[in-house]
């Protein structure tokens, strides 16, 4: 496995890659540039226009992150999703030393305002516990991100897609959580992804905004839950127009057979664009679905394309 991705990291860098500046090593044994992602990050450029590949070593990292506006072109690529962790405990009610209280929106581990960031074999966790609120471990508001074979946990308010114009894409992502886990107004496609729930609630809470087609889609993925729980949605809207699509989706028993939430709001029925299409699983038979809910035709499916959700940006792996 080392090896294999010490090979990745080396082609990927011949690949993207002309000064040997823009190739940064993290190691907390100090055999690396730095030994904090976040002295990483400030070394780079603000308006940096380069490609940065910043190569993390095996570690758990707990540090409070903040990739900058003005720090694009960043890729952050981890030795081993199981053993690179980027971890912290800020929770919305925290009191801080200067007497600000932390919310949703300033509880994240990870902050990433520049657009064009990739990451790949990385756990992100917001570790602030059960019962702990709103605790985000990763806001991602700039456009043009792609998370690859990564890992995202937490409990409340895990994954927050902040920026409304952000285009987001997961690939090969373990997503775990609690209530609305995967939430807020940008536009996120999730292939082969695995969605695991830790408590009966919701697993989107969508605020997509009227304008935007396209919302939350989902693609070959699998929703897993502990096997105690019996009472999860897929998705209920933060905002009346909410959008989330599961299509080709293994969903097991813990989704209820209605399968969706109108956040106790019926006018939500009216606006919300959920939608599903040739899912399977126990709890996948749309035959009990609410009737607001719209089972897409094997045509209208068909629309649910990279190029068509993300336009002129096509996300490819890093090792293609």
């Amino acid at each position: 496995m080392k090896i294999n991705f010490i090979l990745l990291f080396t082609l990927f860098i011949s690949i993207h890659l002309s000064a040997q500046n823009n190739r940064i090593m993290v190691a907390q044994d100090g055999t690396g540039n730095y030994t904090t992602i976040q002295q990483a990050f400030n070394a780079i450029p603000c308006n940096n226009s380069k490609p940065v590949i910043i190569f993390v070593k095996k570690g758990i990292y707990k540090e409070r992150l903040i990739l900058d506006s003005g720090k694009q072109f960043v890729s952050l690529v981890g030795e081993n999703k199981n053993d690179v962790v980027v971890s912290y405990n800020n929770h919305s009610g925290m009191h801080l030393p200067n007497g600000d209280t932390i919310n949703t929106w300033t509880s994240a581990s990870f902050f990433i305002y520049a657009s064009n960031f990739t990451a790949q074999n990385i756990h992100f966790e917001n570790n602030a516990g059960f019962y702990a609120g709103q605790a985000v471990a990763l806001y991602v508001y700039g456009d043009k991100a792609a998370f690859y074979n990564c890992a995202i946990t937490g409990f409340q308010d895990v994954l927050f897609c902040s920026g409304p114009a952000s285009r987001q894409y997961y690939h090969n992502c373990y997503i775990e959580g609690t209530t609305d886990f995967i939430f807020g107004p940008g536009t996120a496609v999730f292939d082969s992804c695995t969605i695991y729930s830790k408590k009966n609630s919701h697993v989107t809470a969508a605020s997509t905004p009227r304008e935007i087609p396209y919302g939350f889609v989902f693609r070959n993925c699998t929703l897993l839950a502990d096997s105690s729980l019996h009472h999860v949605s897929l998705g209920r809207p933060w905002q009346p127009y909410a959008s989330v699509t599961y299509i080709h989706c293994y969903i097991d028993k813990h989704i209820i057979p209605q399968g969706w939430n109108n956040w106790k709001n019926p006018a939500n029925e009216k606006t919300a664009r959920f939608a599903e299409f040739n899912n399977y699983g126990p709890g996948a038979n749309p035959l009990h679905r609410y009737a607001w809910i719209k089972q897409l035709s094997a045509r209208e499916a068909e629309n649910y394309t990279l190029k068509n959700i993300f336009g002129s940006w096509v996300p490819q792996p890093l090792n293609h």
